[in-house]
């Protein structure tokens, strides 16, 4: 069973993280990345779940998500895994599991929680040294929040249309979160005395 902070009730939104046995990588080309993110959408729709963010790591997943059910992220994952499976077995004739068996997921409630959330998940291949930037990483979804990019496979969930009245003020809004915990980031690593531009 997975790892949940509380129950999972019907609309309720979830940070799910599923990782790699013994942290073991789980893509190892464009291909399987590919293969990941249909199985991903495929599931979605089959099991009522709305996917708000994602990122493809090496050796695990980030999703943001809120099912229309309860048990949704429950049905979810264990599909993705399956069909995962077969595309494996297809491609390598790889047939051991892959996946941890329990995924984590966290409740995701307040607004701000929630954008925090999303600008963490697309933030990741940063952090990991991925890319400069999250706008330079192909395999999660910041290029359709923040840029507009088509997908079929993001939802916006209704706190994102919060930011703004049009499409491109929405997206606008959402770069600025990154570009704003940046500052925020360069700010907290200046030296102490260190002089600024108005000094």
């Amino acid at each position: 069973m997975p790892r949940l902070a509380c129950p999972e009730e019907p609309r309720s939104t979830l940070h799910v993280v599923q990782r790699g046995l013994a942290r073991s990588p789980c893509f190892s080309c464009e291909r399987d990345r590919t293969a990941y993110l249909e199985a991903l959408r495929e599931c979605a729709v089959r099991t009522g779940c709305a996917v708000h963010a994602f990122a493809l790591m090496g050796n695990h997943v980030h999703l943001l998500l809120t099912s229309a059910r309860a048990g949704g992220a429950v049905r979810l994952m264990p599909a993705i895994v399956a069909r995962y499976a077969r595309h494996l077995a297809a491609a390598y004739g790889h047939e051991e599991a892959l996946w941890e068996e329990p995924h984590d997921a966290t409740p995701v409630h307040a607004r701000a929680h929630l954008l925090s959330c999303m600008r963490y998940i697309e933030e990741n291949p940063v952090r990991a040294g991925l890319a400069a930037h999250p706008g330079a990483y192909p395999w999660s979804s910041y290029r359709a929040n923040a840029l507009g990019e088509e997908s079929t496979l993001v939802t916006p969930h209704p706190h994102y249309y919060s930011l703004g009245r049009s499409p491109e003020a929405r997206r606008a809004a959402y770069a600025a979160l990154f570009l704003r915990a940046a500052e925020a980031g360069r700010k907290s690593h200046r030296p102490s005395g260190a002089a600024t531009s108005r000094d």
